[in-house]
């Protein structure tokens, strides 16, 4: 280094540590599931898990004027909650991001069983992110003030819908599973209030975006405790189909 300005040895030295930081901060992690936070792309590759959804996209979530439960009967029977939104797991060091939904059977007698979309939505994720998370939806949710709400259904066992499907509350998109058999059958389902996709951990030690999914298809309901209705959309798909996976 013997002649080197020292403007420029200590540009040299600190291009170097930035280098160094920079390899330790952002490089890629060799597994993504529910209970890894993501790493930044491998090689420069996009990666659809940071994804923001266009204008176009989001112009064509319509308004949901109605939640209503993801798995169970008309009215979310037969189901209980195993291990509920934010809950602490000292096994997976964090708060549990969902709901893992059950049959009351338990274990995995609820393998297969139909799993509907909690309101009217636009499909924005249908893929297996990671051996952890399975095959796992998104769907994209407007509600009457104007804000967007995204549901997560993860773990499933076959997905129904595809990227960029129109699909109507109470629709089955997809079947309970066991992430390829990481776990026991359930149905991990989500709420966040996003606008893009990011599927993330499972488990965190901050709320970030994520919203307790009970409670908020509670306060989204619009509807009475026995009150049964058909999804306005239902009607329209028929004269205007979209993809099916």
């Amino acid at each position: 280094m013997r002649g080197l300005p020292l403007n420029l040895l200590t540009l040299i030295v600190a291009i170097a540590l930035v280098g160094v930081m920079g390899f330790f901060l952002i490089r890629p992690s060799a597994l993504h599931d529910d209970e890894t936070p993501l790493a930044m792309p491998i090689n420069g590759q996009l990666d659809h898990r940071f994804h923001f959804l266009s204008a176009w996209l989001t112009a064509q979530i319509p308004t949901s004027l109605r939640f209503d439960p993801p798995l169970g009967s008309d009215h979310g029977g037969l189901v209980y909650n195993a291990q509920k939104f934010w809950d602490f797991n000292s096994k997976r060091g964090g708060h549990h991001t969902g709901d893992d939904l059950n049959g009351i059977g338990g274990m995995n007698t609820d393998l297969g069983d139909p799993v509907y979309c909690a309101a009217d939505g636009l499909v924005v994720f249908a893929g297996e992110p990671s051996a952890g998370w399975g095959k796992l939806l998104v769907i994209a949710h407007r509600t009457k003030d104007g804000k967007t709400l995204h549901s997560m259904y993860a773990h499933l066992d076959r997905i129904n819908v595809a990227i960029g499907a129109l699909v109507p509350r109470g629709e089955v998109i997809g079947n309970v599973g066991t992430a390829n058999g990481y776990y026991p059958a359930h149905l991990h389902f989500e709420i966040r209030s996003s606008d893009g996709v990011d599927i993330g951990a499972g488990y965190s030690m901050m709320p970030l975006n994520r919203l307790d999914p009970a409670a908020t298809v509670s306060s989204l309901r619009n509807a009475g405790v026995d009150e049964l209705s058909q999804s306005p959309l239902v009607n329209m798909l028929d004269y205007c189909p979209t993809p099916k996976k």
